[in-house]
């Protein structure tokens, strides 16, 4: 009986070879959009899964009123935690990574991924220890350990156990080398101790170190979260109240509410309420749309089977009718039928995976990932899909073809029987809502990305590039450090004025590319404001065409602009409700300085947070020159090439240690929405894939429809009809089908762009266009398919039709 099924799958598949192939790509595409989506939701949801741990380790952040969320927390919680007898281990750790080189036998490797944490670590992300051993890797000071990577780098075949190399300018014993399971949210080339040496120097702040526990019993995890929030509330806020001869509930009223949160490792990749690991966080939004509309498009492809199905069961009505008179029940014919749908699957389902198999580097780039098919959780996943497929694209057509009336189909009344038109003009008016939703969501995503690119930030970065700068160490040791490295760079700044090309050089500690979310404490008139405090040098402003609307810029024709001037945006002035702020005194950083200008408001975030208050200063004023990290350069249009190759030049006699690398500014804080320019991109090709998909379930099915009514056609033709009234009545069903799917789609797409817009400070606001846009664009694809193929119809021999009547 099987081989009977697969001859009669392969003599329908031959005889209607376009649209067994069009069905079969259709679900191909539908799957591997699938396939993508899942193989970025298990790269997400693998992150820290082979920690064992992973449910009993927790991160502490703290959450200042108007100010972000901190992962850095105090020194001064660990005696509380000592006493808590649900916390087993306490680990403070660097919330983000280091940069060196690691110099062996003259050797040098540069290594990106240095970590500082205390001995216990491993106890909480207990890597794979594959020579050496986890206890003593970290015991003191002066030992550390590498991955079996950076390992292989360094040494070679060559046991690098007791080995000395030298880094951070420091000589360490290496005492063990890991290997890194899976993703982990801490996932360090190099693991060192120097926590004793850094908690000596920072022992009262509120935002020091990383603060990880691992706690015995995690559903009494909201008692230690309340101790440490009283900690902050009540003990630290005392203790400043005292220092600066305030009352508890006046310091309390000045500085604000610490809110304390206790993450589990489990769930901070995706659902972690800030960038707490220095992996970073998965964009989950993201995931979740490449998920929902690969679903989205996996069901519309679904459907254009089941209507493709349903509509070509007519041709098969007869073979029905007869199995069924000789002695074929309804469960046997439901059976072949599901049948064919496997076997169509299963080609779908090959197909799929051949081209995600060659498109799946371009994906990777568009995800910045290093995705791959292995892993039997991903087989089992696509045998879901399969079974999934199978039941809900077979079941249908089969049921339907197995209720056919022996008797009509035999006298060839078929024809006339209205079952399963409304199954498949249903699943059109679909097809329509979720091409409706393409369309639209695409010119609005389009919109939003189109106004954010062209938007004007408040600055200019087009021809301005951000070169890091690297001191010696040695430059760091001197007594006046601040002073020195100001010095060091002003020889730079000196140096690069005279390349040709090179228009205004300046630096600032300010960064473009939205990785820093900083505030510190303003004081003005007593009051307490939480704003960015940025140090900047001379020319800065002018640089990047900051516009200053009040008042006057630094300049070092002021000999008082490196002592006791600040300038304040316009965020800040409406902030502290200055009706003049020329000439007011603020206190920052113990500090009294006067707004000498006020600058037009500029974003350095992201565009999904409003731009925040911002006080720049000097770098010389507070004394912390000894931070500059980095270069700006404005450069002339003209040899732009020549220009940064005169200045890589400059900077090999600069930064011997370092490997020249430069950015402009414009493309860094890009950069900062390059996410949702992903979902706008990930929006558009899978704007023309439904759409595809759409419009050839719409000729299929006009095809069939058109081709049942070709008697009715050729008696119109014959009593006189004309063309156009022909084609007028060929196509108004399919053109109402399509008023249908619009205005049913019209509430979700509003609701869920609506939605999706939310996340933007600055973004447009929804008009009637789009939607207009969307209706007419669907209309013309609809008549343009639908008459080309009913004028065809109108143009066939009516005796072809008429002849036996």
């Amino acid at each position: 009986m099987l081989l009977n099924y697969i001859k009669i799958f392969l003599y329908h598949l031959k005889q209607n070879k376009l649209f067994s192939f069009l069905n079969i790509f259709g679900l191909a595409i539908g799957i591997s959009g699938l396939i993508f989506a899942l193989l970025y939701w298990n790269e997400e949801q693998s992150y820290d899964a082979w920690n064992p741990e992973k449910d009993n380790i927790y991160q502490v952040l703290v959450q200042l009123t108007g100010m972000p969320v901190f992962s850095d927390c105090a020194l001064f919680l660990k005696p509380i935690l000592d006493k808590d007898t649900n916390v087993e281990k306490v680990v403070y750790a660097d919330s983000w990574y280091q940069k060196d080189k690691i110099i062996y036998k003259g050797k040098k490797e540069i290594v990106d991924k240095i970590i500082n944490v205390e001995p216990d670590f491993f106890s909480l992300f207990p890597f794979e220890i594959i020579k050496g051993d986890a206890v003593s890797a970290l015991k003191d000071d002066s030992s550390v350990a590498i991955s079996d990577v950076i390992a292989k780098r360094v040494f070679g075949d060559e046991n690098p156990i007791g080995k000395q190399i030298t880094c951070l300018d420091q000589m360490f014993i290496v005492r063990a080398v890991y290997h890194i399971p899976g993703n982990s949210s801490i996932a360090p080339d190099v693991i060192m101790n120097k926590m004793t040496q850094f908690k000596s120097e920072n022992t009262t702040g509120p935002f020091i170190f990383k603060l990880l526990l691992k706690i015995k019993d995690p559903l009494k995890i909201e008692n230690t979260r309340k101790s440490l929030e009283k900690t902050y509330n009540q003990d630290f806020v005392r203790r400043i109240a005292q220092e600066e001869g305030f009352t508890l509930e006046e310091m309390a009223k000045k500085i604000g509410h610490f809110n304390v949160v206790i993450e589990p490792l489990s769930k901070a990749r995706l659902h972690s309420i800030t960038d707490g690991y220095p992996e970073g966080r998965g964009n989950y939004q993201f995931l979740l749309i490449m998920v929902g509309l690969s679903v989205l498009i996996l069901i519309l492809s679904i459907v254009n089977y089941i209507n493709l199905a349903t509509a070509n069961a007519v041709k098969r009505a007869k073979e029905v009718g007869v199995r069924k008179v000789v002695g074929a029940s309804k469960g046997t014919i439901v059976i072949q039928f599901i049948f064919e749908t496997a076997l169509i699957s299963l080609f779908s389902i090959l197909l799929a995976l051949v081209i995600v198999e060659l498109t799946l580097p371009y994906y990777n780039d568009f995800l910045n990932k290093s995705l791959r098919i292995i892993g039997s959780q991903f087989y089992l996943q696509l045998i879901l899909i399969f079974s999934i497929t199978v039941l809900v694209a077979g079941i249908l057509p089969a049921v339907y073809v197995a209720n056919f009336e022996t008797l009509k189909v035999l006298k060839g009344n078929f024809g006339r029987n209205k079952n399963g038109i409304w199954l498949r003009n249903g699943m059109l008016i679909f097809q329509f809502t979720v091409a409706t939703f393409f369309i639209v969501g695409s010119y609005i995503v389009y919109q939003q990305i189109d106004y954010l690119t062209n938007k004007d930030l408040g600055f200019k970065g087009d021809q301005v590039i951000e070169i890091n700068l690297n001191f010696p160490d040695s430059d760091y040791e001197v007594e006046n450090v601040g002073q020195n490295i100001y010095n060091k760079y002003s020889t730079i700044k000196q140096e690069l004025a005279k390349i040709k090309g090179v228009e205004q050089a300046s630096t600032g500690l300010i960064s473009f590319d939205g990785s820093d979310d900083s505030l510190g404490g303003v004081l003005y008139n007593d009051e307490l404001f939480k704003a960015r405090t940025i140090a900047v040098d001379f020319g800065m402003f002018e640089m990047m065409k900051i516009e200053v609307v009040k008042g006057r810029s630094l300049d070092q024709k002021h000999a008082s602009d490196t002592i006791t001037s600040v300038v304040i945006n316009e965020t800040a002035q409406k902030l502290m409700n200055m009706k003049e702020p020329i000439g007011k005194e603020l206190i920052i950083k113990e500090r009294k300085l006067k707004i000498i200008g006020v600058v037009k408001d500029f974003n350095l975030l992201s565009p999904e947070v409003a731009v925040s208050g911002m006080y720049f200063y000097h770098l010389k004023t507070i004394g912390i020159a000894q931070n500059i990290d980095k270069v700006y350069i404005k450069l002339k249009a003209d040899n732009i090439e020549n220009t940064i190759a005169d200045i890589e030049k400059l900077w090999s006699k600069v930064d011997t240690e370092y490997p020249f690398k430069y950015d402009f500014v414009d493309k860094l804080y890009a950069r900062t929405y390059e996410s949702y320019v992903k979902q706008k991109n990930l929006f558009s090709l899978l704007n023309i894939v439904v759409i595809g998909i759409a419009l050839f379930g719409l000729f299929a099915l006009a095809s069939y429809s058109i081709q049942r009514r070709m008697k009715e056609i050729a008696i119109r033709k014959t009593l006189g009809a004309e063309t156009n009234l022909l084609l007028k009545e060929l196509s108004k069903q399919y053109v109402l089908y399509c008023v249908i799917g619009f205005l049913i789609a019209l509430f979700p797409t509003y609701y869920l762009l609506n939605m999706w817009l939310e996340n933007f400070a600055f973004r447009i606001e929804m008009t009637l266009f789009p939607f207009l846009f969307g209706f007419i664009i669907l209309l013309v694809l609809t008549l343009i398919i639908v008459l080309s193929r009913a004028y065809q119809a109108t143009k066939t021999d009516v005796l072809k039709y008429l002849k036996y009547e």
